[in-house]
């Protein structure tokens, strides 16, 4: 309280100098008291007090506000200034001798209108958090973009239960084809957030934020729900529907429910388990690997299949695959995209051929051109989708094609 105090009492005081927040924490601190004891780690933490103190004089108040938080107001001339204090703590706490790495990150917010300091150290930690833990990152400015980013996201949390409840959710299919034939062979479901005024808010400007927030929870579980409904409204038209795959996050899989809930959906709409394969992304493979495992070796005794999205997009699964934990690898658009080049061709030929030999069936996605399409074709893989063929659509009008190409 008395930093928060003083400092702003400073700042009245002098309006016209230009103050800035510094505010330090330790990436992962409690390992080190746990590698190197309490004792070591209160010795750390008072040699960085004594550093902050330092500067305290005439322009400058420091706080020592819990555990590894510090936090430095002080007068400045220009962001250079900062730069060099924030680098001179950083270069005095790295010749510290201690038996734990210690990486310390600095967020700084300076103070370009009035200000209240709370306000100021909360900005500075929003920068301090876009780089903790990160080795070569030593500081970071708050800037209005990061507040706007802030405010975007906030509104998302706010917004996206209410827009579930308002059917403001939509589930968009896009077919995937057997590219022999173009005929239709099953599809994605993609989520869609489209406002009440008509607007739309994008799967890449929502999804990470409900991800970390916990909301993608209910957003499967009302994706899951939408198609496994039209998938039986097909049935009961006396139609054959098609597998529809279905996106399943990684927070999902790892919930204790996972199972329950996925078998909770098919026999609510009394519907072959086949008809909605799982899609997991091929970064969700690469931890906990053994529940991950266990469950999808659970479900598929069940008669779900698993499909492995973005295979190739930067994680190493070929384990997995050797394991034969999934049924079905989704060759990323990457790999689709870097046919133009001869190492690009020669790399996804033979991602093909090891798909085909180990006997897992596949699928490429975002093919959007006929040469994209014949060169799969002729090295053995057949199925796809992308824009060539079809975009996403809502899953009224997937389910009025599926209805029209039956009658053809």
């Amino acid at each position: 309280k008395a930093f928060f105090y003083q400092s702003n009492e400073l700042m009245k005081k002098n309006p016209d100098k230009r103050f800035a927040v510094i505010r330090m924490d330790i990436y992962h601190f409690k390992t080190v008291n746990e590698f190197c004891g309490r004792q070591e780690g209160d010795k750390l933490l008072k040699y960085i007090s004594e550093l902050f103190q330092r500067y305290i004089g005439e322009y400058a108040v420091a706080g020592h506000l819990r555990a590894d938080i510090f936090t430095l107001c002080t007068k400045f001339e220009d962001e250079q200034q900062l730069i060099d204090i924030s680098k001179y703590i950083k270069k005095e706490i790295d010749s510290y001798e201690i038996s734990c790495k210690i990486i310390p990150a600095f967020g700084i917010c300076t103070n370009a209108g009035n200000l209240d300091i709370s306000l100021m150290c909360d900005y500075a930690d929003l920068a301090l958090n876009r780089i903790k833990g990160k080795v070569f990152r030593v500081y970071e400015f708050y800037d209005t973009d990061m507040r706007e980013k802030m405010l975007f996201e906030k509104k998302i949390e706010n917004d996206i239960l209410p827009a579930l409840k308002n059917d403001c959710i939509k589930t968009y299919i896009q077919p995937k084809v057997d590219m022999r034939t173009g005929r239709i062979v099953g599809g994605e479901a993609l989520v869609r957030w489209q406002r009440e005024d008509g607007s739309m808010v994008y799967p890449d400007e929502f999804i990470p934020v409900i991800e970390k927030n916990g909301y993608v929870l209910d957003v499967d579980d009302y994706m899951w729900d939408k198609v496994c409904y039209y998938i039986k409204q097909l049935e009961k038209k006396g139609k054959t529907p098609v597998p529809i795959s279905i996106n399943v996050s990684r927070m999902h899989v790892y919930q204790e429910d996972f199972i329950d809930r996925i078998k909770k959906i098919t026999s609510k709409y009394d519907i072959n388990p086949k008809l909605i394969p799982l899609e997991i992304t091929e970064s969700a493979f690469t931890s906990e690997e053994s529940s991950l495992y266990r469950k999808i070796k659970s479900l598929q005794d069940c008669g779900y299949r698993f499909s492995m999205d973005d295979f190739g997009s930067g994680y190493s699964s070929l384990g997995m695959l050797k394991d034969e934990h999934v049924d079905e690898v989704k060759i990323d658009k990457t790999f689709v995209d870097d046919i133009a080049t001869d190492k690009g061709r020669i790399l996804l030929k033979n991602v093909i051929q090891m798909i085909r030999a180990l006997g897992i069936d596949m699928i490429a996605e975002g093919v959007e051109t006929k040469e994209q399409a014949d060169f799969l074709v002729n090295n053995g893989c057949i199925y796809a989708q992308g824009f060539y063929y079809y975009r996403p659509m809502p899953i009224e009008d997937f389910v009025l094609l599926l209805e029209k190409s039956g009658k053809e």
